[in-house]
């Protein structure tokens, strides 16, 4: 049985692996747009973060299979790309593992503003995302707001209070390290609509904030107030209760002195971005409480915070492949345990796995049951699956048709320019963050 993977993130990988695992006759293709694999591991988890980027080495052993080939660099759907249906031509089956590849939006006045961003714009670009811009998201800032209180709220402004000194051992693009280095922001304001006992963020991420060098972390107690929860936590599952205990802790301390200043904030909506010389200038906030259904309401109390660079961090949201249904409410592919749907009927060859079939939840770990549970209902519609006919190689199909993908020796080409790079700048590996440069670099294998 031949399969296609599309995706080489957390997702696409876990498939590949249970497959191989499940079946000792089944050959593999992971499929990537891009021609480096890994997904958000490589794009989306914060430089700093070496401990949860060193799960690539996992990855890398799965793609390292002898049943397992990677072939980056190919699209499918959409202009240029392989049609859905032409992919369900070569292979015996197909497994969708796209992820969720756009960010949700406040849908408030201003937020088409310069100096308004989604987190996901800027990780892109601190994370060397060949599709990032320049976007000067830095020129002229010397505060920001953080929308969100997420992990991914607290990676971009851990970046932002960062210096040099702490992220020149990563693999930060140069030209993003020397725009954060010589930065001129001063406080960042990360700021959530409910109260703390439902942030989103996980203690370990929230405790770093604290050990930033010279770095104030402030928290309002009267704002933390607001939060039922706050006064007794003890009724609270374990990882919200440490968060409270985390942030009473900082509420508890006197002001001190420091480059920079990061104030969580608590029980505030974004109403408006308001612009000041063409471009964001504050964001307006109506004060929130509780409406005793897990929800807030406004209080009609508004307050302006200052900021030239406002950041959303509200989630992520799948989006539509042409040439497979798509719900439009949950931003997922309709699925029966990673079968695809279609109508009302089960779609014989296609599924889904990841965050396009279940919705952008849960940490990398949990992409590794919903993997095994797809790639489980794959293997039981084997029989009926391999009576069709597909070509002995579909990688010589995709060259007739002109598609030449980077192939894991194209791969290894990449991370050695990479490291020839971070040597020569006298650094460690530092990311190629253009298409040009990793394609080129790809080119460098032998073949």
């Amino acid at each position: 049985m031949r399969v296609a993977v599309v995706g080489s993130g957390p997702s696409g990988c876990y498939t590949a692996q249970s497959l191989v695992q499940l079946d000792s006759e089944v050959f593999v293709d992971v499929l990537d747009r891009l021609p480096c694999p890994y997904g958000l591991v490589r794009y989306g988890v914060a430089p700093d973060h070496e401990k949860i980027k060193s799960l690539q080495g996992s990855l890398r052993t799965v793609l390292e299979h002898d049943r397992v080939r990677f072939l980056g660099g190919v699209r499918v759907g959409g202009p240029g790309g392989v049609p859905v249906r032409r992919l369900r031509e070569l292979y015996h089956a197909v497994v969708y593992c796209v992820g969720a590849a756009t960010d949700r939006h406040l849908g408030i006045p201003g937020e088409e503003l310069p100096g308004s961003w989604s987190a996901t714009e800027f990780v892109a670009w601190y994370s060397a995302h060949p599709d990032a811009v320049e976007a000067g998201f830095l020129t002229g800032v010397r505060s920001a707001v953080v929308i969100g209180v997420g992990n991914v709220a607290v990676d971009v402004t851990r970046m932002l209070a960062r210096g040099a000194a702490e992220l020149s051992p990563t693999d930060m693009p140069q030209a993003a390290l020397s725009t954060l280095a010589a930065s001129g922001v001063r406080e960042v304001q990360m700021v959530g609509r409910r109260g703390p006992s439902q942030a989103r963020f996980t203690t370990k991420e929230l405790r770093e904030l604290g050990s930033l060098p010279d770095t104030e972390v402030a928290v309002d107690p009267a704002e933390l107030a607001l939060d039922p929860a706050y006064a007794d936590p003890s009724g609270l599952p374990a990882p919200q209760r440490r968060n409270v205990e985390v942030l009473r802790g900082w509420a508890e301390r006197p002001p001190a002195e420091a480059a920079h200043h990061i104030r969580l904030r608590f029980c505030l909506r974004p109403v408006e971005l308001l612009a000041e010389g063409g471009r964001v200038g504050a964001v307006r906030f109506e004060r929130t409480a509780p409406d005793g259904q897990g929800g807030v309401t406004g209080t009609g109390r508004f307050e302006d915070v200052a900021a030239q660079l406002v950041l959303r961090s509200v989630g992520y949201r799948g989006v539509p492949l042409e040439g497979l249904p798509f719900d439009t409410a949950s931003g997922t592919v309709p699925n029966v345990q990673g079968r695809v749907v279609r109508g009302s009927a089960v779609s014989p060859g296609e599924y889904v796995a990841g965050w396009i079939k279940r919705g952008p939840t849960g940490v990398i770990g949990t992409n590794r049951p919903c993997a095994k549970e797809t790639a489980t209902s794959l293997v039981a519609d084997a029989p009926a699956l391999v009576r069709k006919a597909v070509p002995d190689d579909p990688l010589a199909v995709l060259r007739a048709a002109g598609i030449e993908p980077v192939p894991w020796a194209g791969w290894q080409a990449i991370e050695r320019a990479e490291a020839a790079l971070g040597a020569s700048l006298g650094r460690s590996v530092v990311k190629l963050a253009d298409w040009e440069s990793l394609l080129a670099a790809a080119r460098t294998a032998a073949p």
